[in-house]
């Protein structure tokens, strides 16, 4: 059986990027890989052996353009309010909460947040399959 390890972004600037996702998520660079044209970060936390890779290729100034093929990613918290106001307190402009439900139950409770390069990231709420 296949098992999830981690999923690329491209990035324009290294630092803003560790920046950006220690802040929101607590990531930190778990392996630095530099090659002739490009570089890859992996970032992780203790919370699960998956990673986000960013890939900075060398001279790219442009911004990636993201396409209307690429969604999101997603990463869930305990306690989704706490976490909306401590993402505002660091002026990293979280959306507003959503709360979807389903059949009269809650099924999600949400905001996304985008990083410096366009990404937007969804914070769920522990909860059902959202764990």
């Amino acid at each position: 059986m296949a098992k999830m390890i981690h999923s690329m972004i491209r990035v324009l600037n290294e630092a803003r990027s560790v920046e950006f996702y220690g802040k929101a998520f607590g990531l930190t660079v778990a392996d630095r890989i530099e090659f002739e044209t490009f570089t890859l970060i992996y970032l992780s936390n203790p919370e699960t052996g998956f990673e986000l890779e960013l890939t900075v290729n060398q001279g790219r100034i442009e911004p990636y353009p993201l396409g209307n093929a690429y969604g999101h990613l997603a990463v869930s918290v305990l306690e989704i309010r706490g976490e909306h106001e401590r993402l505002s307190a660091l002026g990293l402009n979280p959306g507003n909460l959503v709360e979807l439900n389903r059949d009269g139950r809650l099924f999600a409770l949400f905001f996304f947040v985008t990083d410096p390069d366009g990404y937007k990231i969804e914070v769920l709420q522990r909860h059902g399959r959202f764990q």
